[in-house]
């Protein structure tokens, strides 16, 4: 820690002003001793060894009490100008948006539960990222947007993960009651709104960039492209599409990249698909376009796999060291309730 002062010329405006108004005292003081006054001798009562010893003390006294003055005087000229204390540290606040894009085809809904909880588990510790959740199968549907109102992304995981939780299995299913059915419904109503069409995977990325600033349907400028926060999305699917979409996953690819939207693809499928050319197609697509993509081979879950996408993508963009002025009053204020002590006590003594 470094010593400065906040406001230094506030020190220098203090001591022209006390210059100031002790001129003005000895002026005045000088005025007055003009006039004639009576004098009176007192070195025979002074003679005596008490009152010799009494006025030794009273100098003695007056001196201290002035040198207190002095010093409660140019610690108040220094806490005016509010001494600080100078540090460096790293001020870190992450500066990414994430968006979840989860293919809710009927192959996906038991892994889109594991990627939800994973997240529900991440965003306890974010500091500054935003996220939103944007659910596909033929048409995409926003479930929350970008937001840093984790109370909101907690409520809406939450949610979102216990109407999942009845169809990780086909007895899952079966067992399903009404008000449940009527749940899950609610939670995927506006993702099918297309006859014959499934799981369109280009077009569920392009509904989640779009959630993103800087992103326009269409159209990859320059101007879209250049954006503050790092901005990702988190695209968990099989691969498996059924129907014509508007835009296949290459070309959707090329839109985030042009607009600086970094896509990460996991694999949400069984394992005993990883090996097919629908999964190996997602992994050339999301890799040559500068994306991570995982699959749960060698015995990793689904959480691990998110986890290792956070990790990856997490670098603290903004992370700076900084240095930060705070006030340090306090040994200053002390020194100076000392001293405005000792000039009281002084002024008592003298008193008496």
């Amino acid at each position: 820690m470094m010593l400065a002062w906040h406001w230094p010329w506030a020190a220098l405006a203090g001591i022209l002003v006390a210059v100031a108004v002790v001129t003005l005292i000895v002026v005045f003081a000088r005025r007055r001793d003009t006039n004639d006054e009576a004098v009176f001798s007192l070195d025979e009562d002074l003679n005596t060894e008490h009152a010799s010893r009494l006025f030794h003390q009273w100098r003695v006294v007056n001196r201290v009490a002035v040198v207190s003055m002095a010093i409660a005087l140019a610690i108040a000229v220094a806490l005016v100008a509010r001494p600080s204390q100078v540090g460096a540290g790293d001020e870190r606040a992450s500066s990414r948006d994430i968006v979840l894009c989860l293919d809710v085809s009927g192959s996906t809904l038991p892994y889109d539960r594991e990627v939800i909880d994973t997240y529900l588990e991440l965003v306890k510790h974010f500091e500054g990222e935003r996220i939103g959740l944007s659910i596909f199968n033929s048409t995409s549907r926003t479930v929350f947007p970008l937001t840093d109102d984790y109370d909101l992304v907690t409520r809406q995981l939450t949610a979102a993960s216990t109407a999942l939780k009845g169809v990780e299995t086909q007895d899952d299913i079966d067992k399903m009651s009404d008000a449940d059915y009527q749940k899950i419904a609610d939670w995927l109503e506006g993702t099918q709104n297309r006859k014959d069409a499934t799981s369109l995977i280009g077009d569920g990325v392009v509904s989640c960039a779009a959630m993103l600033p800087g992103f326009a349907y269409g159209s990859a400028s320059e101007a879209n492209a250049s954006r503050q926060r790092a901005a990702s999305i988190v695209l968990a699917t099989d691969n498996v599409v059924s129907g014509k979409p508007t835009y296949s996953l290459d070309e959707a690819l090329d839109l985030t990249r042009q607009t600086n939207i970094t896509v990460d693809g996991l694999y949400s499928g069984p394992k005993s698909s990883e090996g097919e050319q629908t999964t190996l197609d997602m992994k050339t697509a999301i890799e040559s376009h500068g994306g991570v993509f995982l699959t749960q081979s060698n015995g990793r879950s689904v959480e691990e796999l998110v986890r290792d996408i956070q990790s990856r993508r997490d670098t603290e963009s903004n992370s700076k060291a900084k240095a930060s002025m705070t006030d340090a009053p306090g040994w200053w204020t002390l020194a100076l309730v000392v001293a405005v002590v000792i000039v009281l006590t002084c002024a008592w003594r003298l008193k008496r």
